[in-house]
């Protein structure tokens, strides 16, 4: 008798077993290494043992680890087995025996064991059963029975060997299964743990300001955090736009996307269309590969378009078309994309001048001004300087790896400036009294204003050096020390540049180190009569 040739009966004989087994091997291993879908694996794998193998009815358990019991995993039959959940505690029939006491499970017939529970129905009595635990690292973690097609005896043994190669595949497997899974879980726990952390660090809370004019501020992006509404952030350079921008995100159900940054003013209109579009490859000079542009990569999640602005009315064309359309094409190519984004915008520019001087479309203009939130100056909320200092002052300190502490007087000095810069000048000024202040103790001397009239001393030319010879000075006006009194209020100080420049705002704007358009606020909040000659 050939090896593959069965016996007359139709049944296989001892010849033909390692072949067949040989063969099955092979597929086995073959399923295994095509996916790291666990339960789809192993389900392929007792078809495998199904029908080339003719181990019927397979079934793989496996353990849960918090009650030791045998949970039924994967099964493959082409009989109808029960759909309830099948468990085996310890102990609890032939497969929780195999589990309490880890060994091969080999019976001739099933109808001879009286611990054979059969709770999936599908077992033939008269025909024999082989249980195997499978192994983890030397651990049980589960079970693979079968169920010979044929009553032979005499080939029990060396099916039984078989299901125990398989199974100890299984466990590699399954081991690499197990270690992928916990990867995934890791990741995901760090994932989430990062987020409560960014959504902390940019949330609301980081914006420090209690003043009633920031309280609404806080309210209005609350509400409109939860929505996809178009936002434009209005405010002076230095007011906290950005934070802003980012305390919407992480507040609205786009915080598990990214949001995506750029400063419009930062690149000229060539470059802009590119990274905000993307490119194809060959675009231009340099396009060696395709790119994906800002909008495509804040898909799902929200786009800040700093400094909004400053781009040019040609560009406001595009531009506008994306917002309105949610769709544009990369630079060099004709595909048209599509794009889920939440723009936010932000500009200190007043737009309204813009548009109607022509720099800035009004179409655009109004797509963007669906829900504006105009953020104070640092000088219209003095009495959150306290706060933001010493918020200011924690970061610096952990920065320099030390405790810095600040004095009320230093305090009052500070609410008592007029703050050009806001709360990037604010800073600054911290950072440098920090830096002056050796043991960490910033007191009222290291708070120090350089203004835009000051000019670093230069030095003197060579002797050798022929230069030509320069004007001497003019003197300085007497009311010029008395501006640099500190003591002086912010009233008293406006009025004498004012007196000092003859009462032409513009001229004492810049003996402050304002704009016209400041001192002109200033003049009108703080009451004071213009005089005119």
């Amino acid at each position: 008798m050939s090896l593959n040739t069965p016996a007359p009966d139709g049944r296989l004989s001892a010849n033909d077993l390692p072949q067949l087994h040989l063969s099955a091997l092979y597929a086995v291993s073959q399923v295994l290494s095509r996916t790291l879908d666990c339960r789809e694996t192993l389900r392929e794998v007792l078809r495998v043992l199904h029908d080339e193998a003719g181990l019927l009815h397979g079934m793989i358990g496996v353990l849960d680890p918090e009650s030791g019991a045998l949970d039924l995993h994967v099964l493959h039959s082409s009989r109808e087995a029960v759909n309830d959940p099948v468990r085996y505690r310890p102990g609890e029939g032939i497969l929780g025996l195999l589990i309490e006491k880890p060994r091969t499970v080999i019976l001739n017939r099933i109808a001879d064991e009286p611990r054979f529970l059969n709770r999936l129905g599908i077992y033939a009595a008269n025909l024999p059963f082989i249980a195997v635990p499978v192994k983890v690292a030397g651990n049980v973690h589960g079970a693979l029975a079968v169920q010979p097609e044929d009553d032979d005896p005499t080939l029990l043994a060396d099916r039984a060997s078989f299901v125990e190669m398989v199974a100890n595949l299984i466990g590699q497997s399954l081991r690499l299964s197990l270690e992928v899974e916990q990867e995934k879980i890791n990741l995901l726990e760090e994932r989430d743990q990062l987020r409560r952390s960014v959504r902390h660090q940019y949330g609301f809370d980081s914006v420090v300001g209690r003043s009633a004019t920031m309280r609404r501020i806080f309210d209005q992006a609350r509400l409109v955090a939860k929505w996809n509404t178009t936002v434009l952030i209005r405010g002076e350079t230095g007011t906290g736009k950005e934070l802003i921008a980012n305390a919407i995100h992480y507040n609205s159900p786009r915080a598990r996307n990214a949001i995506i940054k750029l400063n419009c003013a930062a690149l000229p209109e060539n470059l802009l269309e590119s990274e905000l579009f993307g490119h194809e490859r060959g675009a231009f000079t340099g396009a060696v590969e395709s790119r994906k542009g800002r909008f495509e990569q804040a898909h799902g999640g929200t786009l800040f378009l700093d400094e909004i602005g400053e781009i040019s009315p040609a560009f406001q064309a595009k531009l506008l078309r994306v917002l309105q359309e949610g769709e544009f094409e990369r630079v060099g190519g004709s595909r048209t994309i599509k794009a889920d984004v939440r723009v936010i915008a932000a500009t200190h520019r007043d737009l309204e001048t813009a548009v109607d001087s022509g720099d800035f479309r009004e179409d655009l203009f109004y797509r963007l001004n669906v829900m504006p939130l105009f953020l104070p100056p640092l000088r219209e909320r003095i009495e959150d300087i306290p706060d933001i200092a010493r918020h200011l002052l924690k970061k610096i300190g952990n920065d320099q790896k030390r405790r810095l502490i600040i004095s009320d007087l230093a305090i009052r000095r500070l609410a008592s400036h007029t703050w050009p810069g806001n709360v990037r000048e604010l800073e600054n000024c911290l950072e440098r009294a920090a830096i002056l202040a050796e043991e960490g103790q910033i007191d009222v001397d290291l708070i120090r204003f350089p203004s835009l009239r000051e000019r670093p001393h230069t030095r003197p030319a060579s002797p050798t050096a022929r230069v030509a010879p320069s004007p001497p000075p003019a003197p300085m006006p007497a009311s010029e020390e008395y501006l640099d009194d500190d003591t002086l209020s912010e009233r008293e100080r406006v009025v004498a540049a004012l007196e000092q420049a003859g009462w032409v705002q513009a001229k004492a704007a810049r003996i402050l180190g304002m704009t016209p358009r400041q001192i002109a606020y200033r003049i009108q909040t703080l009451n004071i009569e213009v005089k005119q000659f």
